[in-house]
């Protein structure tokens, strides 16, 4: 990767983990296309690593909130869906994987827009798990299915029981990727280099939980996903 290259990704990453600190989702939506476009060799690895430290922190801050029922089946579902993401990772090549992003990035992104409000139960919870563990495993976004599911609760709640969610995920995932020995070297170095920009956007983020809309950023994060998954599509 070229220092200018280096820069770009660094400044979206920073933005990226912004916006997830604020209001619990939309890191991945934003750097899986943003990787698909400019680097795609690093998906989903890179974007599962830098992933670690920025849930991780978010869940600790408001750690008070977290939906724990809700957290257990949607992680039940998510080491049953993780299997079959790898076998999709395998079972592609670079265009389609490019494809698959796109299309799910925007087909989300669309679905967040319209779906009507609802209440997190078991089943729906189970499923939006599984359902999670194939595509963050396959291609590193893991966030829609979960945003749809808590995206009617309270800000703290969604941030906290999403951030928790993603943490145990990505590290079954990573395991997984690990075993099967698709993990590089240069994908891990990406995610170290890249690292600062994820602390320090996830750090300035706390500081404004009270001073931007929760719904606006939401919109934005939906919409840039709808303009890079047509890229992707489209490219």
């Amino acid at each position: 990767m070229s220092l200018s290259l280096f820069a770009i990704v660094a400044a979206i990453t920073f933005a990226a983990a912004f916006l997830q600190g604020a209001v619990g989702i939309g890191f991945a939506l934003i750097i899986a296309p943003v990787l698909g476009i400019l680097q795609p060799d690093l998906l989903p690895v890179t974007l599962l690593l830098l992933m670690l430290p920025l849930n991780f922190l978010v869940a600790w801050h408001e750690k008070s909130a977290v939906d724990w029922p809700g957290a257990k089946w949607i992680t039940v579902g998510r080491f049953a869906g993780t299997f079959f993401g790898l076998w999709l990772l395998a079972a592609l090549s670079a265009g389609q994987l490019d494809q698959a992003v796109g299309w799910f990035t925007l087909l989300a992104a669309v679905v967040a827009l319209v779906a009507p409000p609802f209440s997190p139960d078991y089943r729906s919870a189970l499923g939006a798990g599984l359902f999670t563990g194939v595509t963050e495993t396959a291609t590193g976004i893991g966030g829609p299915p979960l945003a749809l599911l808590y995206q009617h609760a309270k800000g703290p709640v969604l941030r906290s029981t999403v951030a928790v969610c993603f943490f145990v995920g990505e590290v079954m995932s990573l395991v997984v990727l690990a075993l099967a020995g698709r993990i590089a070297t240069h994908q891990v170095l990406a995610a170290l280099y890249l690292m600062p920009a994820v602390l320090v956007g996830t750090a300035l983020a706390r500081r404004t939980h009270h001073i931007i809309s929760p719904k606006a950023l939401r919109l934005g994060v939906l919409m840039f996903a709808v303009v890079s998954g047509l890229f992707l599509i489209l490219r």
